[in-house]
């Protein structure tokens, strides 16, 4: 079964990019982004449509509803492309029409999931032959999509051409290319029959190096001029777009991607046996290759933390049940886990899903869960057995009898206030939908358990008192077992088992000389100290009027609760704040800078954050306990996620990627304060670029957590509110705000070239000409492809460098052509029929819903809430005063945190009204249906008190989402004690024969209340024990791994870690909901009941 740490993503959106070089963004708008938006609008199913231009590129991304599937949906907007293109006034680009790219993203196809880099003494383009090959072998794997590679560029074939030959020979570069084009093909003639023989006539016309160009011949009027007569040819690498750095040393980076539903714990292995392989028979001993950034260590990690979770909960659950059970009785409830886990496990491949988790995280949760109907089960066939003196099996018919419908009741209450989690819509909802499933698979498989394997192993074994296990079958055992496993500990492959064998032998000696003491102990002394507390306790509840003190003292303390809320009101964030696994450092100059510049200033800052991540206090006999990789990117591959697919160069953009070891080896230091320090150290250090120290987020990408989206018609109006404001926002020093950010600026430098069109059109030259002719020179055209072995390279023709980059001969090169009127070759300079002017463009245009946006934008320092930044921000512009025409609103993180919370109280409504129809359903009657729903609403008393009392922050996803559990979980004791009460009164009447007109008097309703009460007490005790120990190791964080212990005896004990950080704000509010519940269900539930009850008989109604 797959294993990945978040379930994968499949986002409803359609990208079309559109590539044409040596535009401008306010070009790219006007020609290819605007027109596909105006064709797109009318589309239906459409939410939301968002696009970039920059320059040479475009991208717009369409958000459809969920109504229309990605194929559906692809096929529309590729129609739609594909008629817009069709236009004769669309764009092209090498004599041909520019080609928009449709396509959908899977977000986690599109994160690598590791790095793997080289370097060495041989030549870059050596190392890219290697980088290549193993490409190609990792690329054959069935878990993997693609690899890209970093660092290093494609090579190309320049025809570099003389400024000054070419013009002394008067040849044009529609020559060159033309001749290129001509010259460099392979031509089928067909098929001619030569003697009986049919044979192919085949021209071989293509080239076998590039050398071979320089014989071509580009003009033949008079003596023939070869090309190598005005260029030189080159087989060489592209301008550079992409660097890469590992700990400050170039490197050749192979970034590894995976396909969708792959296991990527396997693609990783597969690789890492390949590298083995490959160092071995491949690579020279003067080159290492080495992997970094492998996300497979840390999901099998996580999921390795989460298993060991649900062994250790299962041991807490177990050992509770034998207090309670006896041992014997305990196992017939604690194999309901192991079976329910595997019918799970099942069901859940069944499903196609991954092992991730969320899915994880509702086996932990289901964990106590799972274990209540069997709790129900066992434990009412145990008191008809120990009470009632019957035998095992008529014990099992009647108890089941009893208590199967109000088991299938209260299960399917508990997975009907999961039921419209299942309705959650957009990306959050395709994250978080994995755990309401699997727990209610969980729970399905449990009543199946309870109801179908446990009453056959109940009424065969279920014994009243304990059978000893005489002295001479426990040495028999122990000698035996002892001497398996000590034979398998010579063996390092079985010393697990053989531990384990011993660890069995030794548990049941301290089960015969101490457990079994202590389980009499506690049911002979303290539970039935218990059972007489609560006896007295459900006593004094029913008198007078205590019924109401204890109902409307209740209601009083939920009433307290939300003002202590109110008062002392907690944090609110939407995700847990998570410690980094990476610290992130983006860095950007303005668009326009060149990559070289980038790339100087990114060796600065790796300098300053690897002081930082070498500190001593991070260095223990000379390694690095904090650090596993450290790893620079400039340009390619160096944006955040939204910016780093497609094929737009980033050569402005820098990031670093400080990829840190697993939480149980950083000894106690904290990632986030090191992500702090290395922000105080960059901070205000380097004028002049955007700088950012981010770390790995948790969940679906929302965007910043603060992140203001500036609209209006006017982009210079619009860039210009946003520096008014993000000056403004910044003077203020709001505390834990990183630096107000503006995405987008109008320094891109551009060269304007006007043409004079008196002129031009005197000497007979068009404005495509002068713009065809410069762009050959500069940018250069592709006039063919080199095929070399199994790869191609573009023939691409433009200025030599030495000339390329000079302003003087890039405006006095002449312009050669043929004079139609005349016939005679004309040789126009560009300087004489054009004007230039240095201004500054936009580096990128932003739209959103056709609408043009500029976006401001922060992170939040460490130990400081995203909301409460916001609402000072909010407050402060307020005052602030905006140019007409402009307006602003706060989205990203903000936006999505209200959107969730709004579905997640609808949702809460809608479990909770679901579970009152399905009441209804049971008891055919409103009131103890209304009953239960108090106790819901009452349960949130021990919630908000814990939030209180224990100073945590309110998270939004977590917090809710375990609400809503609380009140599926709530509800079931309260229908069993409902259910068993009102059997009670139904034996009562039968055996008083009473009328169906008479009611029973207040005393009896009393009895009987206090007697299901009591009854009741254990299986509510133990399902609300268990549940709560179940959570309880991921609530603290306390791991242990179980695996480790028995094979190396070493049980890597340590507190915290990543799924604590992300779980346990669930958990915690599911413990301190039902621990305060429990109390409900025992006392507020039957108060409530007899409260009911005399109502009705105040009407004259039947009681």
């Amino acid at each position: 079964m797959p294993r990945e740490s978040f379930p994968e993503i499949k986002e409803t959106k359609i990208y079309i990019s559109t590539v044409y070089p040596g535009n401008t963004a306010e070009d790219i708008e006007s020609l290819i982004t605007k027109p596909l938006e105006d064709e797109f609008n009318n589309l239906s199913n459409i939410t939301r449509m968002t696009s970039t231009s920059q320059e040479g590129y475009s991208i717009i991304i369409i958000e459809f509803d969920e109504k229309i599937s990605v194929f559906e949906a692809k096929l529309k907007v590729k129609d739609r492309v594909d008629k817009k293109t069709a236009d004769e006034d669309w764009p092209i680009f090498n004599r041909a029409k520019v080609e928009p790219d449709v396509f959908e993203i899977n977000i986690t196809e599109e994160m690598p999931i590791l790095n793997i880099n080289m370097r060495g003494d041989i030549p870059v383009v050596k190392l890219k032959d290697y980088a290549e090959e193993i490409k190609h072998m990792i690329e054959s794997y069935p878990e993997i999509k693609q690899v890209d590679i970093r660092g290093v560029q494609d090579r190309e074939v320049e025809v570099a051409v003389d400024i000054y030959k070419m013009s002394a020979s008067r040849v044009s570069f529609d020559n060159i290319i033309n001749a290129i084009k001509g010259g460099n093909v392979n031509i089928s003639g067909g098929h001619m029959v030569i003697s009986d023989e049919r044979k192919t006539i085949r021209l071989i016309g293509e080239i076998d190096t590039p050398k071979d160009l320089e014989s071509f011949v580009v003009k033949s009027e008079g003596n023939p001029i070869y090309l190598r007569d005005v260029a030189n040819v080159y087989f060489k690498e592209k301008d550079k777009t992409t660097y890469a750095r590992s700990f400050g040393e170039n490197v050749v980076m192979l970034d590894v991607k995976k396909l969708s539903g792959r296991n990527q714990i396997r693609a990783s292995e597969k690789i890492k046996g390949l590298l083995k392989n490959i160092r071995e028979t491949i690579l020279p001993k003067n080159v290492k290759i080495f992997i970094t950034s492998d996300q497979s260590e840390q999901i099998e990690n996580m999921v390795n933390d989460l298993v060991n979770n649900i062994i250790f909960g299962v041991i807490l659950v177990v050992f509770v049940l034998m207090f309670f059970l006896n041992f014997r009785n305990a196992l017939f409830v604690g194999i309901a886990i192991p079976m329910s886990m595997l019918l799970s496990y099942v069901i859940i491949h069944a499903l196609g899903y991954t092992l991730n988790t969320m899915v994880l995280f509702a086996l932990v949760m289901g964990l106590g869960m799972l274990v209540d109907n069997g709790i129900v089960v066992v434990e009412n066939v145990y008191r008809l057995v120990s009470e009632e003196g019957m035998s095992s099996k008529e014990a099992t018919k009647k108890g089941i009898g009893e208590i199967s419908f109000p088991i299938i009741v209260s299960t399917a209450t508990t997975v009907a206030a999961f039921v419209p989690l299942g309705f959650w819509p957009g990306v959050m909802g395709q994250f978080m939908i994995y755990f309401p499933i699997a727990l209610s698979i969980v729970l399905g498989a449990s009543l199946f358990v309870a109801l179908f394997i446990n009453p056959v192993l109940v009424s065969k074994y279920m014994k009243i008192e304990e059978v000893a296990l005489s002295q001479n079958k426990l040495n028999r055992f122990s000698l035996i077992f002892t001497t398996i496993g000590f034979l398998m500990l010579l063996s390092s492959s079985t010393r697990g088992i053989g531990t384990l064998f011993i660890f069995i032998v030794l548990s049941v000696w301290a089960y015969r000389l101490f457990i079994q003491k202590a389980i009499t102990y506690f049911q002979q002394h303290i539970l039935n100290k218990i059972e007489e507390i609560y006896k007295r306790l459900i006593a004094f509840s029913l008198m007078g009027k205590s019924p109401k003190r204890f109902l409307f003292g209740t209601i009083g303390l939920l009433i307290f609760s939300f003002l202590l809320l109110v008062i002392k009101s907690p944090k609110i964030s939407f995700f847990p704040d998570n410690k980094p696994n990476q610290i992130l450092v983006y860095l950007e100059y303005p668009q326009g800078t060149d990559i070289e510049k980038t790339n100087a200033i990114t060796k600065e800052v790796e300098q300053e954050v690897y002081k930082i991540i070498n500190d001593d206090r991070y260095i223990d006999s000379g390694e690095n306990f904090m650090i596993e990789s450290a790893i620079a990117q400039v340009g390619k591959g160096a944006g955040n996620f939204q910016d780093a697919f497609g094929h737009v160069e980033m050569p402005h953009k820098g990031k670093i990627t400080v990829l840190l070891k697993e939480f149980k080896y950083r000894r106690g230091e904290d990632s986030e304060h090191l992500r702090a320090s290395i922000y105080e150290a960059l901070s205000g250090k380097y004028p002049g670029i955007k700088l950012s120290v981010e770390k790995n987020q948790v969940g679906p990408p929302v965007g910043y957590p603060i992140n203001i989206e500036i609209s209006g018609d006017d982009y210079s109006l619009l860039v210009d509110s946003a520096k008014k404001i993000s000056g403004y926002v910044n003077s203020l020093n709001i505390a834990g705000m990183e630096e107000m950010k503006v995405d987008v600026s109008k320094q891109m430098p551009i060269l304007e070239v006007r043409v004079d069109r008196e002129k031009a059109g005197a000497l007979g030259v068009s404005a495509a000409q002068v713009g065809t002719q410069i762009r050959r020179a500069l940018f250069g055209e592709k006039a063919g492809i080199y095929k070399y072995k199994d790869d191609d390279y573009d023939i691409n023709v433009r200025f030599d460098n030495s000339e390329r980059f000079n302003m003087n001969a890039l405006m006095n090169q002449k312009i050669v052509f043929r004079d139609p009127a005349s016939g005679k070759i004309k040789e126009v300079p560009v300087a004489s029929i054009v004007e230039t002017n240095t201004n500054s463009s936009f580096d990128a245009i932003k739209r959103i819903n056709r609408t043009r946006v500029v976006k401001l934008y922060s992170g939040v320092l460490p130990g400081y809430n995203a909301n409460e930044i916001a609402r000072n921000i909010k407050g402060h512009l307020k005052s602030f005063s905006l140019n007409k025409g402009v307006s602003y609103k706060f989205t990203g993180e903000i936006e999505a945190q209200g959107k969730q919370m709004a579905f997640l109280s609808k949702a809460l409504l809608g479990g909770v009204a679901l579970i009152i129809l399905l009441l209804v359903l049971q008891f055919n009657s409103f009131s103890k249906p209304m009953i239960i729903f108090l106790a819901i609403i009452l349960s949130f008393i021990g919630v908000l008190l814990g939030l209180v009392i224990f100073n945590m922050n309110f998270v939004i996803m977590m917090t809710m989402l375990g609400i809503i559990s609380l009140a599926g979980i709530v509800v079931n004791n309260a229908v069993v004690l409902l259910d068993y009460i009102q059997i009670l009164i139904n034996r009562k009447r039968e055996e008083l024969k009473m009328r169906d007109s008479e009611s029973l008097d207040d005393e009896t309703i009393k009895d009987i209340i206090a007697k299901g009460g009591k009854t009741r007490l254990r299986p509510v005790l133990i399902t609300a024990i268990t549940t709560v120990f179940g959570l309880i190791p991921l609530a603290i964080g306390l791991n242990i791994d179980f695996f480790s212990l028995f094979s190396d005896w070493d049980p890597k004990v340590y507190l915290g870690g990543d799924n604590v950080i992300f779980w346990s704000p669930l958990a915690w509010t599911v413990i301190f909901g039902l621990t305060f519940a429990t109390f409900l269900t025992l006392i507020i539930v039957p108060v409530t009941l007899y409260i009911s009850l005399r109502i009705k008989r105040r009407f004259n109604m039947v009681v």
